[in-house]
């Protein structure tokens, strides 16, 4: 078959070019013009565009420029033969999905074995019938378009099936946050009456009593005076009474009932500022955001936690240093800000006895020296009102920070921690104040938590 020949196959007008755009491309590479005008015209005139070439080398490159839905190749060629034309198509992923079928005068069932071994899908032997040809090519194309169309679908399923992963993902997130949210209502709840139960309970006879000191304080200044009055004036009150005098000690009790009495005030006046830092503490926010003074709840918050950061036989005591600077009154959820304040200075706490029992010992004998402290500080911008804690205790790890805000996220021990109080916080300042929670720490240098709330 002549050049000119091969050109003429493989031209067309306008009309042809419309008339093949939709239709499927067979590429038949042969060493034999007579097979190639042969086969040209039988696809042709089956409805298939047709494209040829006379060598395995120049259908490799015909199949990388103009990839055609089916390849009839065959085997015995020069330089490049069908067999390893092949294996060069299937080793490409771009043309590995081409069904091959090999069409050759080779009988033999090892050679066979060896083409379909190779990636081929079918073995057609010359000399061949026409009709057998096309209605071969018409299966494997038939079976082309089912695995295309399996493959479209596989993809469009996987599109879907990560699709819908991400929505019960997120769904999986939103439950989580709601799970929170009941949480942390149900327990400023729950916390919310106790308070209101014991306040109702304590305050009336603390009433009772520090309304009856100030009498009783009264009527004891007035007896001490009357004593007083009695030994001015009664020079010789008889040996019974002046022993009895003696005996009870009468000068003491003068100068010490006194003192008494003041401490007694002293312990009401304390039990009514804790009672008052508990419904401050424990305040219900109700739907809308009040005005109030951050530093009542951080106050409150350590009143609460006052039993906690006294010495114990074997801790020191944590100082607690504060840097307030002058707030004008936040509207925030106070509740739920008390809340916050509760989680992050419980966890400081933690983190100091933590810190002093890993370091409590050295060989044996030896103890380090810690000074616990935790600083809180508040700062006002244009923006923002800033409240920082930061404690002096062993830090965490990057590998810790990156997880610190989720739920049910904890390094403590089980029994110690539910892996809630940062993940709520956290959902209060950002969420529920449209705020910013930030942590900072690293290994021996404390950690330090930067509460901002805007205003």
């Amino acid at each position: 078959m002549s050049n000119n020949y091969l050109n003429n196959m493989n031209s067309s007008d306008e009309q042809e070019l419309e008339f093949h755009k939709n239709t499927e491309t067979i590429l038949v590479i042969d060493d034999s013009p007579t097979n190639l005008e042969i086969l040209h015209d039988v696809l042709g005139n089956a409805g298939y565009e047709v494209l040829v070439e006379m060598d395995g080398a120049s259908g490799i490159e015909q199949v990388e420029t103009n990839p055609p839905d089916l390849i009839l190749l065959d085997v015995m060629m020069p330089k490049i033969d069908g067999f390893e034309t092949c294996r060069r198509l299937q080793a490409d992923p771009s043309t590995k999905d081409i069904p091959i079928i090999f069409i050759t005068a080779l009988t033999e069932a090892e050679e066979k074995v060896k083409g379909l071994n190779l990636g081929a899908v079918d073995y057609i032997t010359k000399p061949f019938e026409q009709q057998e040809v096309i209605a071969r090519i018409s299966l494997h194309l038939k079976l082309r378009k089912l695995n295309l169309e399996l493959d479209k679908q596989k993809q469009e399923l996987e599109v879907r099936v990560k699709e819908r992963t991400l929505e019960l993902s997120q769904t999986l997130e939103q439950l989580k946050h709601t799970q929170l949210q009941l949480v942390q209502t149900e327990k400023i709840s729950s916390l919310g009456q106790l308070v209101a139960g014991v306040a109702h309970e304590v305050n009336n006879p603390i009433g009772f009593i520090s309304t009856n000191l100030h009498y009783a304080n009264q009527y004891i200044e007035d007896l001490l005076i009357l004593v007083g009055l009695f030994q001015k004036n009664c020079s010789n009150p008889g040996s019974e009474i002046e022993a009895q005098i003696e005996n009870m000690d009468l000068g003491h009790i003068a100068k010490d009932l006194p003192k008494l009495m003041s401490s007694m005030k002293l312990g009401t006046d304390t039990i009514k500022g804790i009672m008052q830092s508990l419904r401050n503490f424990s305040r219900t926010d109700g739907d809308k955001k009040k005005l109030v003074d951050i530093h009542q709840g951080i106050e409150a918050t350590l009143m609460i936690l006052q039993h906690r950061l006294k010495a114990y036989s074997k801790r020191p005591a944590i100082q607690v240093i504060k840097d307030y600077s002058i707030l004008p009154k936040i509207k925030c959820y106070p509740g739920q800000l008390n809340q916050v304040f509760m989680n992050l200075l419980a966890n400081a706490i933690d983190v100091l006895e933590e810190s002093m029992n890993d370091s409590i010992c050295v060989n044996h004998e030896e103890y380090i020296p810690i000074n616990p402290q935790i600083r809180i500080g508040t700062t006002i911008d244009k923006h923002h009102v800033t409240v920082t804690i930061a404690d002096n205790g062993k830090g965490m790890p990057e590998s810790v920070m990156n997880d610190i805000f989720q739920p049910f996220f904890t390094t403590k021990p089980e029994g110690k921690g539910t892996g809630l109080g940062l993940s709520i916080s956290y959902q209060i300042i950002t969420e529920n104040h449209g705020g910013n929670l930030q942590c900072i720490s690293s290994p021996g240098e404390g950690t330090e938590f930067i509460i901002k709330i805007p205003f």
